[in-house]
C-alpha cells in the first residue's frame, strides 16, 4: 500500500469526462478553450514543501494517455453490453487483434496528438504497440507550455520530487484524444502487497494451534500447567495451524469433481520468486496433492527489475507465493500464469496488465495489492482501466483484494476506500474468518476484524489493544455507483461505487499455511507458516471461479453485473455472512523470536468480526460484499 494524505476537494471532478469518475463538489475550472486531464496536480504536494520553480532546462519524460477510438462512453457501453446477462452481446468477447482494429486510437489521432506535442516543443516518440499512449520527452518549460501549468520542486521527509502547481489542461482540439498524461509529477508511487502475514525474514507459527477450528482449547500456556483467563467468560480455542489445500477444497467446493482443468489463472504481481516453482511443488507434494505438471506454472517477467531495495523485492515473493499455492490448492487442475512488473511502481503494474490483456492466454486474474484512493494518482487509474475494459471485453475476469485496513481511518486519518478494489470495472474480494471442522465441512463464516487483546502481566486477564486489521471496504470518493449495484446497496448508503462484492478466506487468526523459501539465521531454507489477509481471499476467489468456467465450457469476463444478478434472487450461489461465530476469537501463540521457543511466547487473543466501522449485515455489505461463494456457485453461476 501507499502512504498520503486526504486528496483537495475536486480531485475526482478533474478527470470525470476522461475516467468516468464521481465528480466532486467545488471542482475547478479550466481556462478558457481547454479542458482538464487526469493527471497529478496540486494535490500530491500536501505536507510537501515548495523550492520554487523546476529549473526551466529539467528533463521531462512522459505518457500521453490516448482515448479510444469512438470515444470512452462507446468503450463503457460496450463493456456493459458484453457483461450483462440478457443483453443481445452477452458473453460475444473479442480476440486483442479485433480489440484493437475497433478502439485503438486511430492513426490520424496518433498523428494529431503526436503534431501538437511536437509544436509545444516536446519531442513524440512511436505510439505503445496496442495505441494506449504516446511517450514524449522534451524540458520542463516544453510541458509547463503544452499543458498550460508550472512546475515546481517540492520536498516531503527524504524525498525530493516535482509536480505542478495547477491542474494540468490541453486544448479543446486535443482534449477528446486525451485522456490522461503522466511523468509531470516525479513523486514516489509505489505499491505494496496485501500480504499480512508474515514478515519476509523467516517466520514459524508457534504451538500450541489447532489443526481443525476449534481443535485444541486455549485453556493452557503451552507448558501445559499455566491457565490461560477466559474472554468474555468463556474458553476460546488456539488459532489455526494454517488451513491445508484438502480442507480449503473440502469446505468450499462441496465435493465437485471439477479441478479447473483447461482453464488459466494469472497472478499480476511485482518482481518474480526464484524459487517459487520448487517452493509450490514441495508444499503440494507435502500436503497429498500432485506437483504443477510440466508448463502448467509459467511466469512472465521483463528482461530485468528495477528499485528492489524500495520496493521490498523479497516482500513480493511472498506475496507471488501464497497466490500461486492458494490457485492451486483450490484448482490443482488449473494453469497458472505468473506476471511480474518490473517494480512495484502504478506505472510498471500497469504495464503488467497491458501484457496480460495482450497477450490474452489468461481469462482469470488474481491481484494483492492496492493503497488508499486519497493516495491514486488519476493518470494511473486512466492506465490501469485501459486494460481493465480490453479485458472485459475479451473475456478476462480481474480480482483484487478489497484491503486489510477497514475503512482506513486507524492507517491514514481519513475514512476512505482502497483501489483498485473500488474500480468499478474490477471484481473486489473482502475477506471472512473462517471456520473449517474436523468434518471438513464450514462451521462459521463470519466478517474479518481483528482487535487484539494482550496477555496481562500477571496472566489473569485480557488487556485491549485495539484495531489491528480487517477487511478493507466501504464507499468510493471517486468512482459513481455503477448501474449493478442497483437494487442491492441500500438506497441511504454513501452515492460512490460500494465494495468488496464477494469474500473467502482472509483472517489470519484462520489463514492458510503456505510454504516458501526463507531466509533463517542458518540461511535459506524452505518452511512453511499460516498467512492471511486478502491476498488470500482473491486467489481462492480466481480458483473458484476457475472450476466454475471449468463447468461452464468459457471464459465469463467482468462478471459483475452477472454477480448482482444472483446475489439478488434466491439461486443460493451465495452464503450471506450474518454475524458472530461461536467464539468472539481465538487466542495465539508466538514466539518471541519468530523461530522456536527458547525466547519464549507471548500470547494474546485476536477478535473475530470487529472491522473499524464497517459492519457484517443481512445481504450486500461492506465487510463480506454479496458474501461467499457456496459450491452452487460453481454448479449454476453463468449457467
Amino acid at each position: 500500500m501507499r502512504e498520503g494524505l486526504p486528496a483537495r476537494a475536486g480531485r475526482a471532478a478533474l478527470v470525470a469526462c476522461a475516467a468516468g469518475l464521481a465528480a466532486a463538489p467545488g471542482a475547478l475550472a479550466a481556462p478558457a478553450g481547454r479542458k482538464p486531464i487526469a493527471a497529478a496536480g496540486p494535490q500530491v504536494t500536501l505536507d510537501a514543501v515548495d523550492q520554487g520553480a523546476a529549473a526551466k532546462t529539467a528533463p521531462q519524460s512522459l505518457r500521453v494517455y490516448l482515448a479510444p477510438n469512438g470515444g470512452e462512453d462507446a468503450l463503457k457501453q460496450a463493456v456493459a453490453d458484453v457483461s450483462t446477462p440478457g443483453s443481445p452481446t452477452y458473453g460475444h468477447f473479442l480476440t486483442p487483434d479485433q480489440f484493437r482494429a475497433k478502439y485503438a486510437p486511430s492513426g490520424a489521432t496518433i498523428k494529431a496528438v503526436k503534431h501538437w506535442l511536437k509544436a509545444q516543443g516536446l519531442q513524440p516518440a512511436g505510439a505503445e504497440a496496442s495505441g494506449r499512449y504516446i511517450t514524449a520527452t522534451g524540458t520542463a518549460a516544453a510541458a509547463e507550455a503544452a499543458f498550460a501549468t508550472t512546475l515546481h520542486e517540492f520536498t516531503k521527509g527524504d524525498e525530493t520530487f516535482q509536480a505542478p502547481t495547477a491542474t494540468p489542461t490541453v486544448p479543446d482540439a486535443v482534449a477528446s484524444s486525451i485522456l490522461a498524461v503522466s511523468g509531470l509529477a516525479t513523486a514516489d508511487k509505489m505499491m505494496k502487497p496485501l500480504q499480512s502475514f508474515p514478515p519476509p525474514a523467516a517466520y514459524v507459527n508457534a504451538r500450541p494451534c489447532s489443526t481443525s477450528y476449534g481443535s485444541t482449547p486455549g485453556t493452557f500456556q503451552a507448558d501445559a500447567q499455566t491457565p490461560l483467563p477466559l474472554l468474555e467468560g468463556a474458553t476460546v480455542p488456539y488459532s489455526l495451524c494454517g488451513y491445508e489445500p484438502g480442507q480449503l477444497r473440502s469446505a468450499y467446493e462441496g465435493g465437485t469433481t471439477f479441478t479447473g482443468a483447461g482453464q488459466t489463472v494469472g497472478i499480476v504481481d511485482a518482481y518474480a520468486s526464484p524459487t517459487i516453482e520448487a517452493d509450490a511443488n514441495t508444499y503440494a507434494t507435502r500436503h497429498g496433492d500432485a506437483a504443477f505438471a510440466a508448463g502448467q506454472l509459467s511466469q512472465v517477467t521483463p528482461n530485468d527489475f528495477t528499485h528492489g531495495t524500495e520496493c521490498d523485492a523479497s516482500g513480493w515473493y511472498g506475496e507471488e507465493t501464497l497466490d500461486v499455492e492458494a490457485v492451486h490448492a483450490m484448482a490443482p487442475g488449473a494453469n497458472v500464469r505468473y506476471y511480474g512488473a518490473q517494480s512495484c511502481d502504478d506505472s510498471d503494474l500497469a504495464d503488467a496488465l497491458d501484457t496480460v490483456v495482450d497477450d490474452n492466454a489468461v481469462s482469470i486474474v488474481s491481484s494483492s495489492w492496492g493503497g488508499p484512493e486519497s493516495t491514486e494518482a488519476l493518470e494511473d487509474v486512466v492506465a490501469d482501466e485501459q486494460a481493465f475494459q480490453q479485458g472485459a471485453l475479451q473475456g478476462i475476469t480481474f480480482f483484487f483484494s478489497s484491503g486489510d485496513n477497514g475503512d482506513e481511518l486507524a492507517n491514514t486519518g481519513l475514512l476512505q476506500a482502497d483501489y483498485p478494489a473500488s474500480d468499478p470495472y474490477v471484481t473486489s474480494v473482502g475477506g471472512t474468518s473462517t471456520g473449517i471442522g474436523a468434518d471438513g465441512a464450514l462451521s462459521f463464516l463470519t466478517g474479518w476484524g481483528t482487535q487484539k487483546y494482550a496477555l496481562s502481566d500477571d496472566g489473569k486477564s485480557w488487556t485491549p489493544q485495539g484495531f489491528v486489521d480487517g477487511s478493507g471496504g466501504g464507499y468510493s470518493r471517486l468512482f459513481k455507483r455503477p448501474d449493478y449495484q442497483s437494487g442491492i446497496i441500500a438506497p441511504r448508503s454513501p452515492a460512490g461505487r460500494a465494495y468488496p462484492d464477494v469474500a473467502m478466506d482472509a483472517d489470519p487468526t484462520t489463514g492458510m499455511l503456505v510454504g516458501e523459501t526463507q531466509q533463517f539465521p542458518t540461511g535459506a531454507a524452505y518452511g512453511e507458516h499460516r498467512v492471511g489477509g486478502t491476498s488470500l481471499a482473491a486467489p481462492l476467489m480466481a480458483a473458484m471461479q476457475a472450476l466454475t468456467q471449468q463447468r461452464a465450457g468459457g471464459r465469463m469476463g467482468f462478471i459483475n453485473p452477472a454477480l448482482y444478478q444472483a446475489g439478488n434472487g434466491q439461486s443460493g450461489q451465495f452464503l450471506d455472512v450474518t454475524g458472530p461465530g461461536p467464539d468472539a476469537g481465538n487466542v495465539r501463540a508466538d514466539y518471541v523470536n519468530g523461530l522456536d521457543p527458547s525466547g519464549g511466547i507471548v500470547y494474546s487473543v485476536r477478535t473475530f468480526d470487529q472491522d473499524s466501522s464497517l459492519v457484517v449485515t443481512p445481504g450486500w455489505d461492506d465487510v463480506t460484499g454479496l458474501g461467499v461463494p457456496s459450491p452452487n456457485y460453481i454448479n449454476a453461476f453463468g449457467g
